[in-house]
C-alpha cells in the first residue's frame, strides 16, 4: 500500500489540460485512421479483414521508407547506417508475417458472407507491395496499368519502376570495392527484372571467402539474405492463409489465387547469394 502511495505522488505532473496543446490522438491523426474502416457489408468479420490489410499497408510504408534510405546509404558507402535500416526492414517484415496468423481466424463461411462486396479489389493490386518488389529488383508492369486512373500515383510507381533497386546498388558496391563485376550491370536497364550473373556470384564468393577483408560487404550480403528470407516466409504464409480461407478459388482481382501465389515462391531476388552457399 505504501509503495502505491509513493507512485501516485510521483505522477502529480501528468498533463490533463490540452485545451491549447496537442494530444496523442491529434499527433497520430487517430480520427482519420480509426474512421477509415468502412465496411461494405453488415458482417462482423469484415472489420478484421479491413484492419489486417490496412495495418499491413502501414508496415509496408515503413519498409519502403527504410529500403529507400538504405539504398541511398549504400550509394554513399555508408554501410553501417544501411545495416541499421535493413535490420529494421527485417523486423518489420516479421510483423506483417504475424498478421496472417490473425487473418487465418477468418473461416471460409465467414469470408463468403462479405467477399462479393469486394468487387474486383484485391491485394494483388497493392501498389506498395509492388514498390517493395521494385526496390528488390523484381519489375512487373501490371500495376502501372492498374493505376492509370491515378496519374499522381502512376508517376510515383513509374519512378520506382525505373530506379535501381537494393541489389543493384549492392552490386555496384562490389564493383567499387575492386571486385570484377560485369560492367553491363553497373548501369543496366533497371526496368528489367534482375537475372543471375556469374561474375556477381564470383564476387560474392570472394567476399565470403575473405570475410575480414570485405567485412562491410559480407554484412551487407547477410542483411540481403535476411530480407529475402523474410519476404519468402511472408509469401508462403500469404499463400497458405488464402488456401485455408478460399481454397483454390480465383482471387477477387482475377488471379488464379493459390496457384499464382505458389508460382511466385520460386522467384529469387538475390540469386547469387543463395547459389554460393552450395560452393562455400
Amino acid at each position: 500500500m505504501e509503495a502505491a502511495k509513493v507512485d501516485k505522488n510521483n505522477e502529480k505532473d501528468i498533463h490533463t489540460d490540452f485545451i491549447n496543446n496537442m494530444t496523442y490522438g491529434e499527433y497520430l491523426n487517430l480520427d482519420k485512421i480509426l474512421s477509415s474502416q468502412k465496411r461494405l457489408s453488415d458482417h462482423h468479420d469484415e472489420m478484421l479483414f479491413i484492419i489486417i490489410h490496412q495495418v499491413s499497408e502501414l508496415w509496408m510504408k515503413l519498409i519502403l521508407h527504410e529500403l529507400n534510405a538504405a539504398i541511398d546509404s549504400i550509394k554513399k558507402e555508408d554501410f553501417q547506417t544501411s545495416f541499421k535500416q535493413l535490420a529494421r526492414v527485417s523486423k518489420t517484415q516479421s510483423q506483417i508475417i504475424h498478421a496472417w496468423d490473425v487473418l487465418s481466424t477468418l473461416t471460409p463461411s465467414e469470408y463468403m458472407e462479405f467477399r462479393d462486396h469486394l468487387g474486383q479489389a484485391s491485394g494483388f493490386q497493392s501498389y506498395q507491395y509492388r514498390m517493395i518488389e521494385f526496390s528488390l529488383g523484381y519489375k512487373t508492369d501490371h500495376v502501372l496499368k492498374i493505376y492509370k486512373k491515378d496519374p499522381e500515383l502512376l508517376n510515383v510507381l513509374q519512378e520506382a519502376y525505373e530506379k535501381p533497386g537494393l541489389y543493384d546498388v549492392a552490386i555496384n558496391a562490389l564493383a567499387k570495392a575492386g571486385l570484377p563485376v560485369n560492367p553491363d550491370l553497373v548501369n543496366r536497364d533497371y526496368t528489367k527484372t534482375y537475372e543471375s550473373d556469374d561474375t556477381v556470384k564470383e564476387a560474392w564468393l570472394t567476399v565470403y571467402k575473405n570475410v575480414d577483408q570485405y567485412w562491410d560487404l559480407y554484412q551487407l550480403a547477410e542483411k540481403l539474405v535476411d530480407i529475402e528470407d523474410w519476404l519468402q516466409q511472408w509469401r508462403f504464409r500469404h499463400m497458405k492463409t488464402v488456401e485455408r480461407i478460399i481454397g483454390f478459388k480465383k482471387g477477387t482481382g482475377g488471379s488464379s489465387g493459390v496457384n499464382y501465389l505458389k508460382s511466385v515462391l520460386d522467384h529469387r531476388f538475390f540469386p547469387e547469394l543463395w547459389d554460393l552457399r552450395t560452393e562455400i
